[in-house]
């Protein structure tokens, strides 16, 4: 590979050298032109930049892969428009029991909640259920709630909510644990499904530049279905695999559960196309709904009103001795937490764990980070916990950004993604997207982190300018942070010889153009274990 800009690395760097799966030399066009042989096949970079691939540390591919087949929302901003792609869906697929889909935002809707009444009017005849993009609440209709069996006197399941209106009947939103009512009804799709599925989602990932990907916890039987995509020969990503820790299980379960998965793990150790050994767990939901958990009482609330700090989705005590049991057993662990007492809760269970078990090589990390009082953000590079953010979740869209402020007050929202604070206070950031929550198109997420603007440039030099970030430090965050939060950077996140050859060649060098462009700029050609996978 010739004719570009070698990043990360010193000047005149402009091609790599590949054998088999590793990268032999990095150089200039004329020594990488000296070592190729009469059947080497050649790429012109054409001025653009040579990187490594970006490695997605928080997608749930899986679930993105299944939801291929289900109706995406995410692009609609109006009631109408979404209703009519969900009356066209449903025409569509009328072979279909369930119809599924995904992708809605809460600001479309009056009030930030959609009712069922609306779903009604286009689906009156077969059960629908259709995930709010942040995948913490489902919005179903009436003939699904009748095959859920749900009632006015259902009562709702532990961590989860099945609102009512003010008469006590359901009104079709259901957050957080109420959502696996849904997912319990279904029908498991077979593994030759699942498998076809997740060779589609390879497939875009690769078109996007991943090269790797860090799945946000799955559950055990998911080694099985890699296992099977690998085998069947399709081009495929590196992915790491963790376990979900679930609230409610008595410890003695706990362990067994991290018994059972060291031992499927351990077939993995050293596999360099399905890793393992992390455990992740939900600490709280969403600011947007309420069910993030907060220091303080969200706006127009008393302490003593019901949910007026949230809902942490594990009792007192029960996260630190679930985190120490996993960190005992030598797993890495990761924390969704979203609200500043969640990221808080998950920064003590960490603290008390590394007291408990003695200093070790750890890495653990906090998933989202939406919040965070200002005292917590030094303890990450004082504890050594990565941060591992989203940065397309900070799109400053109007509309999302006032129902956030609007939630949490403009105190607590100055402190939104506060992934540059954290940096200069020598922390480590990791950066992904949460597909298929939001795209894993890397250019949104790097625009993001570094102008902290709308994909068409507002506001005006950023929301909160002083979170945005270098370039080079939202490469390395997107790069060799991610691998180093997956320790895994002696094989991938940079390009020296030795390391695997996960490249990526962009259309253009983004060093050299105005920031602003970097969310037009798109991938040339993705390489991957030194196979050519995806050419533009």
């Amino acid at each position: 590979m010739v004719n570009g800009r070698v990043w990360p690395g010193p000047p005149g760097r402009c091609g790599i050298a590949i054998a088999a799966d590793r990268i032999v030399a990095v150089g200039t066009d004329d020594e990488i032109r000296g070592l190729a042989g009469p059947g080497t096949a050649m790429i012109d970079a054409a001025g653009g930049l040579i990187m490594p691939g970006f490695n997605d540390a928080h997608v749930h591919f899986l679930m993105g892969a299944r939801n291929l087949r289900n109706l995406e929302l995410s692009g609609e901003t109006t009631v109408d428009g979404i209703l009519k792609r969900v009356a066209g869906f449903a025409q569509a697929h009328n072979d279909r029991d369930w119809l599924l889909g995904r992708g809605w935002f809460y600001a479309v809707f009056p009030g930030g909640m959609p009712h069922r009444e609306l779903l009604d009017r286009v689906v009156p005849d077969r059960p629908m259920a259709i995930e709010a993009y942040d995948s913490h609440t489902t919005w179903v209709n009436s003939a699904a709630l009748a095959r859920l069996g749900i009632t006015d006197e259902t009562a709702d399941p532990p961590r989860g909510e099945i609102q009512r209106d003010g008469a006590g009947h359901a009104t079709g939103i259901l957050k957080e644990a109420a959502m696996e009512l849904v997912e319990a009804a279904l029908p498991r799709p077979t593994t030759a499904q699942d498998v076809e599925s997740l060779a589609k989602a390879a497939q875009l990932a690769h078109r996007q530049g991943l090269t790797s990907v860090q799945d946000a916890g799955a559950d055990l039987e998911q080694f099985e279905l890699y296992a099977a995509l690998r085998a069947a020969g399709d081009p495929m990503v590196r992915i790491r695999l963790g376990l979900l820790m679930q609230p409610g299980l008595s410890m003695v379960d706990w362990e067994r559960r991290l018994v059972e998965y060291e031992r499927l793990a351990l077939p993995h150790r050293g596999d360099p196309w399905i890793s393992t050994g992390i455990v992740k767990a939900f600490a709280d939901g969403v600011i947007e709904t309420g069910t993030a958990a907060m220091l303080a009482p969200y706006e127009g609330k008393r302490a003593s009103d019901p949910g007026a700090l949230g809902h942490p989705q594990w009792e007192p005590g029960e996260l630190r001795e679930a985190v120490r049991l996993a960190d005992a057993a030598g797993c890495q662990v990761q924390i969704h937490a979203i609200g500043d007492a969640a990221v808080r809760t998950a920064l003590d269970a960490y603290e008390r764990a590394a007291a408990t078990s003695g200093p070790r090589d750890r890495r653990h990390r906090v998933e989202h980070i939406e919040t965070i009082d200002a005292t917590d953000i030094p303890r990450f590079a004082a504890l050594g916990v990565v941060a591992s953010m989203q940065p397309y979740h900070a799109d400053p869209e109007p509309a999302q950004l006032d129902l956030y402020t609007s939630m949490i007050g403009l105190d607590r929202a100055s402190r939104g993604w506060p992934w540059g604070s954290i940096r200069r206070a020598g922390g480590r950031l990791a950066f992904g997207s949460d597909w298929p929550i939001v795209s894993f198109d890397p250019f949104l997420g790097l625009n993001a982190a570094v102008n902290r603007t709308t994909r068409d440039g507002r506001p005006a030099g950023g929301w909160l300018p002083a979170e945005r970030l270098t370039l080079a430090d939202a490469l390395v965050a997107y790069t060799s942070g991610s691998a180093w939060a997956a320790h895994q950077e002696r094989d991938r996140g940079t390009l020296e010889p030795g390391m695997l050859a996960d490249v990526v060649v962009l259309d253009r060098d983004l060093f050299t153009i105005p920031a602003g462009d970097i969310v037009n700029a798109s991938i040339r050609a993705t390489i991957v274990g030194g196979a050519l996978v995806y050419e533009k």
